[in-house]
């Protein structure tokens, strides 16, 4: 079912999408049904890439279809116990009925008819034979001729109603020729890598994904012994996130290997380069804390927006230093125009100009990248719940950044210099 939403404009005061869902799922309780709320775009995504149509789903593997839809089962119980769990439900595989009709290849005989001929009456009064077209205008519909419901309705009306022709010129009942039965089996047959296979749709609320599917698995390990032979493979968004760290895996360490070469090309030094990239980790000080006190979990926007945090907090520590050697070099130059040799105190008076007399320029490139990301913050409209994770790393960043590269940046930069004086006795 699709529900078609007001303008959030139009939303009563304080209600929230999370709060719609919830209230909507306390109300649209059915017994037998299991609620799963999702977006109708997001949800077509999630079906074509993984086949689980909720934002997180369990496959569960095997060679008997008893066995899987039972361990399936099993876990559907398990699940409703875990936290974070808004519903779970277990595919029925095994609830279908299926009419059985066994042709008597001796009565066949007797009559003078074959299995083929006895297969034509069954498709004509059953299935149905399309017999012509009708033209109702710019409109054709095809018709469709077959027994009454009454005469298919259940195995004795379909022996004793369906006449089968022998060459005789009699009609026999289908019931004289055939032995007919109803059983009962599965109802869907799904295979995935060749093997057997059922799912287990998974609704959340009020939790990460990697959270929840830690916990999930520690309850699943400790409650349920799966057959021989059967086994679970977790899909949907963690699908996704296992995929994306993969990916993170490679793509974080050779972003900070770029940052770090660029770093040195441009200094030509490793002690100012080292300097520079002590500011990755102040950064990342500020975009954890306001993530965390915005409520959001790690994700991979994100990750996306810890990787540009880090190109730009590198960038304001290149400014500090390269301020702090401007000044440096111009008091060494004096110095030894002057005939005179460059002590502590000129090492410092260079750090004070350069660290706290440059503070406006440095400030000016923060402000001006933090201006750009407060609208993003603000936004609500479509993709802006992306764009706000890709936001918050980099503006909790630039502030934790900008305050301890002023303050931390300039003390190291003088710890580096100072061996040097002290070498010379001063």
């Amino acid at each position: 079912t699709i529900i078609n939403l007001k303008p959030q404009e139009e939303w009563p005061s304080g209600m929230t999408l999370d709060g719609l869902i919830a209230e909507m799922d306390k109300s649209l309780q059915f017994p037998g049904v299991s609620n799963a709320w999702t977006q109708p775009i997001r949800a077509r995504i999630d079906m074509l890439s993984t086949g689980i149509r909720t934002p997180l789903g369990i496959k569960v593997f095997g060679k008997d279809l008893a066995q899987i839809e039972d361990a399936a089962k099993q876990i559907e119980t398990v699940l409703h116990g875990v936290k974070g769990t808004s519903s779970a439900y277990a595919e029925r595989i095994t609830g279908g009925y299926y009419l059985n009709i066994d042709p008597d290849r001796m009565a066949l005989a007797r009559y003078g008819l074959t299995i083929g001929d006895v297969q034509d009456v069954i498709t004509t009064a059953l299935g149905g034979e399309a017999v012509t077209t009708t033209v109702e205008g710019r409109e054709r519909y095809t018709v469709n001729v077959r027994y009454p419901r009454d005469f298919r309705s259940d195995p004795q009306s379909i022996a004793e109603q369906i006449l089968v022709p022998v060459p005789s010129g009699a009609m026999v009942p289908l019931g004289e020729m055939a032995h007919i039965s109803l059983s009962q089996g599965p109802s869907t047959i799904r295979t995935e890598n060749a093997q057997l296979a059922t799912y287990v749709y998974i609704d959340i609320r009020d939790i990460d994904i990697g959270s929840y599917v830690a916990n999930a698995q520690k309850a699943i390990n400790d409650q349920i012994k799966l057959p021989s032979g059967v086994y679970l493979v977790w899909s949907g968004q963690f699908e996704y996130m296992q995929r994306a760290t993969a990916k993170l895996k490679i793509v974080v360490p050779v972003t900070l290997l770029i940052i770090l070469t660029l770093l040195y090309l441009n200094f030509g030094r490793m002690t100012e380069t080292l300097i520079v990239f002590l500011s990755l980790p102040f950064s990342l000080v500020g975009g954890l804390w306001l993530m965390y006190w915005l409520g959001f979990n790690f994700s991979v926007a994100v990750a996306v927006g810890f990787i540009a945090l880090a190109g730009v907090a590198a960038q304001t520590g290149v400014v500090m230093v390269v301020y702090l050697d401007h000044a440096y070099e111009r008091i060494v130059a004096v110095r030894q125009a002057a005939g005179q040799s460059v002590t502590i105190a000129d090492l410092y008076a260079a750090i004070m100009e350069g660290a706290v007399d440059r503070v406006r320029p440095k400030m000016m490139t923060v402000t001006a990248i933090m201006a750009g990301l407060l609208p993003i913050m603000w936004s609500h409209g479509t993709g802006s719940e992306v764009m706000q994770r890709i936001a918050v790393p980099m503006l909790g960043g630039m502030v934790s950044s900008t305050i301890l590269t002023l303050i931390v940046i300039p003390a190291v930069y003088a710890l580096v210099k100072r061996p040097d004086h002290q070498e010379a006795g001063q």
